[in-house]
């Protein structure tokens, strides 16, 4: 009977005990994710040497994919893309400019293509020769330089890289892509048949060290440099986890875990290493996909993540401003965050199209950003007239209404919300807002023109915490 009782206890501590670990390691993570959870909108930039082509490969149309992918959709030869990458000079470049950007589009926070799939390290890397500094006739880190103007401004800097996937350096892994995908090749059935039994690999140039080689010689001693040599760096953006293998991924998880306000994301490799948050990609899920963990939605402004020529004589192809500001009003009515996307020129610019589109969302943000920052997704079910947004502060509530359709009777239903209310108003203009409680929710009425031309926000500041009947 002794033993029995000891054994309970022990089960009893030993319960309270992981319960109280799990307590401290939530409240680490909810420390380390709240600028994160704050920030709600951020810059996502795709640059490197493939902006030199820009979607063209031997006067041909890349004729699927992002341009970035290029040298996998095209089936470019090592050596001649590394040709390519010789060529890139980005003497326009100016990071200050880039972060003022940021800002004035109402964005917290950059994510940069540290290295993408193509295996360019944008750096100065001892563990690879084909990075921006020892490669190219511009012969500068401009991670550095974006690092410091981003310590300037107050913007937080996480760095994208490709932790698998990598073209030039030998041993990374390649997701397969069809010559159709990239030009119309006359040995196109030859090259697709080889990569179909080389692992993807359309050059034995790729294939001359082992996958494990190259996590230890490229990729490990690469993450420890961008974890060592730019400050306080946000977040590290995995990209791809092509052959992944756990036991790789442990050995760049563990160098990560040295630094622990360092987030990540989940495409480490899937599923057992779920990082900080979920990055669903161009679309923007429904509630029934989501759980209850952070996530962030990355999109383009355009069709290509990487810069494209073709796309600039082609608006038909570019979101509308207000498209832009609708999907981040979607995304934090769900809780999420907005990464969006710019892909500059070779020379070092952001496309004119990506920055009129950036100014005009910071016109409105500067009107209505305090209905996006800080703001958890919505209590209610998605209304016919548009989306909301929730501050609690204390023991009181804040209820942003987005109105994107105005019904025709000039009021709006926020149903099931019994709390009495504090005070209603605009965020833009000075016309004055009445509402009233009833037994379905609060009606609010509209004024007769809309005082926003993109979205107009109405704020519901309430006595108490909200309370739903529903």
């Amino acid at each position: 009977m002794k033993q029995i009782k000891f054994i309970f206890l022990f089960l009893i501590i030993s319960s309270l005990t992981l319960h109280a670990q799990r307590n401290e390691v939530n409240s680490a993570n909810d420390k380390k994710m709240e600028w994160w959870r704050e920030a709600r909108f951020g810059m996502f930039i795709h640059w490197g040497p493939y902006s030199v082509l820009g979607g063209v490969y031997k006067g041909n149309e890349q004729r699927r994919g992002g341009a970035e992918w290029i040298m996998n959709r095209c089936k470019i030869p090592v050596e001649e893309y590394q040709a390519y990458a010789g060529q890139f000079n980005p003497v326009k470049y100016d990071p200050d400019a880039w972060v003022k950007l940021a800002k004035e589009a109402g964005m917290k926070y950059i994510i940069i293509t540290a290295k993408h799939h193509d295996g360019f390290a944008m750096f100065k890397s001892n563990a690879s020769k084909f990075n921006i500094v020892d490669f190219t006739p511009y012969k500068k880190d401009v991670l550095a330089e974006l690092a410091k103007a981003c310590r300037k401004h107050n913007m937080k800097l996480g760095f994208y890289y490709s932790q698998a996937q990598d073209w030039n350096n030998p041993g990374g892994s390649v997701a397969r892509k069809v010559m159709s995908e990239g030009w119309l090749n006359p040995d196109s059935a030859k090259i697709d048949a080889y990569t179909e039994t080389h692992n993807g690999c359309w050059d034995p140039a790729q294939e001359t060290r082992s996958m494990e080689r190259y996590i230890d010689e490229v990729s490990l001693p690469q993450i420890r440099e961008l974890l060592t040599k730019y400050g306080d760096i946000a977040v590290i953006w995995w990209d791809t986890p092509t052959r992944m293998t756990d036991e790789f991924a442990e050995k760049l998880k563990a160098e990560i875990d040295k630094y622990p306000n360092v987030i990540t994301n989940d495409r480490l490799k899937r599923p057992n290493f779920q990082g900080d948050y979920k990055t669903p990609e161009q679309k923007i899920p429904n509630p029934s996909e989501l759980d209850e963990r952070d996530w962030e939605t990355c999109m383009t402004m355009d069709n290509s993540w990487g810069y494209r020529k073709s796309n600039q004589l082609k608006l038909e192809n570019w979101k509308s401003t207000e498209t832009l500001v609708r999907n981040l009003i979607n995304i934090a009515s769900k809780g999420g965050n907005y990464l969006l996307n710019v892909g500059p020129t070779p020379e070092g610019e952001i496309p004119q199209q990506s920055i009129e589109r950036l100014r005009q969302i910071g016109k409105w943000m500067k009107v209505n950003g305090e209905a996006i920052y800080g703001t958890s997704g919505s209590p209610i079910e998605k209304p016919a007239w548009g989306y909301c947004t929730m501050k609690n502060r204390k023991d009181k509530t804040t209820l942003y209404l987005f109105v994107l359709d105005r019904p025709e009777k000039g009021e709006i239903l926020v149903p099931g919300m019994t709390v009495p209310v504090k005070s209603t108003s605009l965020l833009s203009g000075t016309t004055k807002i009445t509402s009233q409680t009833t037994d379905k929710g609060l009606i609010v009425y509209l004024p007769q023109n809309a005082p926003d031309p993109i979205v107009s926000v109405i704020k519901v500041e309430l006595n108490d915490k909200l309370s739903l009947n529903r």
